[in-house]
């Protein structure tokens, strides 16, 4: 089987995440990135959905009070799980 050179532009941090990845399940890059183009010719697509996903209105509340809370320098931070739990206890 002949095989043809293809480059791509990836984030750095996803190529890092996804090499690390790949060397945990005995794949190389280039091995990994032709299984999911024989995954898409098999399916016809992409071998996943692709969707926008649709939160709750409750759980983007949420998000958005952690993003608040996570800025607000009057709500006390904790570095240490120990610290979190003395805090509780008191």
């Amino acid at each position: 089987m002949a095989t043809s050179p293809v480059q791509i532009r990836i984030d750095e941090t996803v190529k890092k995440n996804a090499t690390v990845l790949f060397n945990e399940l005995g794949l190389d890059m280039s091995s990994a990135v032709n299984i999911f183009l024989r995954q898409c010719l098999l399916h016809d697509g992409l071998p996943f959905s692709v969707e926008k996903p649709a939160y709750k209105k409750s759980t983007l509340a949420a998000m958005e009070e952690a993003r608040r809370i996570s800025r607000d320098d009057s709500v006390p931070a904790y570095t240490t799980m120990e610290d979190l739990k003395r805090a509780l206890e008191e």
